[in-house]
């Protein structure tokens, strides 16, 4: 199952968040990178997989926004499954999460110096 448009959409959504570029995965799809980091990718219109910290990904799962990653279950990652319409805003708002952990990490960085 898919939602028509989600990969355009959402695209088009994390696109428009500051430093935000898009780029082929290694495993299909696009991926959304800042900097060096991808904040998640998405596998045509039905899938985004997305990494967070151990700690985040615990409480995304227990929350019931995401289930774990389809392949690495024991990691960080989540995998969002684009079933409904509805889904493309869910799946925005948990790469946008994942968008300002990197955004807080890198400012981190360059306040350490």
């Amino acid at each position: 199952m898919s939602v028509t448009g989600a990969q355009q959409r959402i695209q088009a959504a994390v696109l428009a968040w500051e430093g935000m570029v898009v780029a082929p995965h290694r495993f299909g799809g696009v991926e959304f990178v800042l900097g060096k980091r991808e904040i998640g990718h998405i596998h045509g219109d039905h899938l985004v997989d997305i990494p967070f910290p151990t700690k985040v990904r615990d409480r995304v799962v227990a929350e019931g926004r995401a289930a774990p990653h389809h392949l690495l279950a024991d990691s960080g990652w989540v995998s969002f499954y684009l079933r409904e319409p509805a889904d493309i805003d869910a799946a925005i708002a948990l790469l946008h999460e994942s968008y300002g952990l990197a955004i807080a990490q890198r400012n981190a960085r360059i306040e350490r110096g």
